[in-house]
């Protein structure tokens, strides 16, 4: 492998780390074999701290094909309670109002879901790295700054309801690039007259890869460790 020149490589995202947490984790381990200060790695698409999944990692010249590469469908398999919404649309933050769920069928979660398919509009979460006016949206919210974010335009090729409760429902979503999964959660939980946040996601498919090619966190670090590299022309 010639991580300097450059290599992809597919990892499944732990709960709790920013995607920043998995490419540092990745790019420290290939300065150590290489004993180098400094490699370019970088990520193709970005996880929330509270996702898992696929997470493509791009090192060296690799890194000029992040565009191309998140560029592709995503899927996701996502947790909504119903009932419930916090100002950050998942478990960030606490909830600040609750809903009944009692009207609440299976089949009005079917139909519901089907209107969230083809062109929609989306205003991204506050929560979140869109910039307004040079500032982070996220930056400006946890200020007590709410911004003023615009609506965009994205495509939801597919929504399978998965598993339903009154209470809570399971989807799996397959999208355009751009789309907030946690938005798509606050829409549903609205459209449903229940309000709504998002309690899990895994992200399994970017493009044509797909969670079970991906290695564990550990796993691919004990691999950067042993994998045969092509070692810098020191002449």
């Amino acid at each position: 492998m010639d991580f300097l020149t450059g290599e992809i490589i597919y990892i499944d995202k732990p709960l709790g780390w920013t995607s920043f947490d998995a490419v540092k984790r990745v790019r420290s381990q290939l300065l150590r074999r290489y004993g180098i200060r400094k490699m370019k790695v970088g990520h193709a698409g970005t996880l929330d701290p509270l996702a898992t999944g696929v997470m493509i990692i791009c090192t060296g010249r690799a890194t000029k094909r992040i565009d191309e590469l998140q560029a592709g469908v995503k899927e996701y398999v996502a947790t909504i309670a119903l009932g419930a919404t916090t100002p950050s649309f998942d478990l960030e933050t606490e909830i600040d109002a609750t809903y009944p769920t009692g009207h609440i069928t299976r089949s009005l979660v079917e139909d519901t879901l089907r209107r969230f398919t083809g062109r929609i509009e989306q205003v991204p979460p506050a929560f979140s790295a869109v910039k307004v006016d040079g500032h982070r949206a996220y930056k400006m919210a946890r200020q007590g700054n709410m911004p003023d974010l615009k609506p965009k335009i994205l495509v939801i090729d597919e929504i399978e309801l998965l598993s339903y409760a009154p209470d809570s429902i399971t989807i799996r979503v397959v999208c355009s690039k751009g789309t907030y999964i946690r938005a798509l959660a606050r829409d549903i939980g609205s459209a449903l007259g229940s309000g709504g946040h998002l309690t899990a996601l895994r992200r399994t498919r970017v493009g044509n890869v797909s969670a079970d090619q991906c290695m564990e966190m550990e796993q691919a670090v004990e691999w950067l460790r042993e994998v045969p590299i092509e070692m810098p022309d020191e002449t």
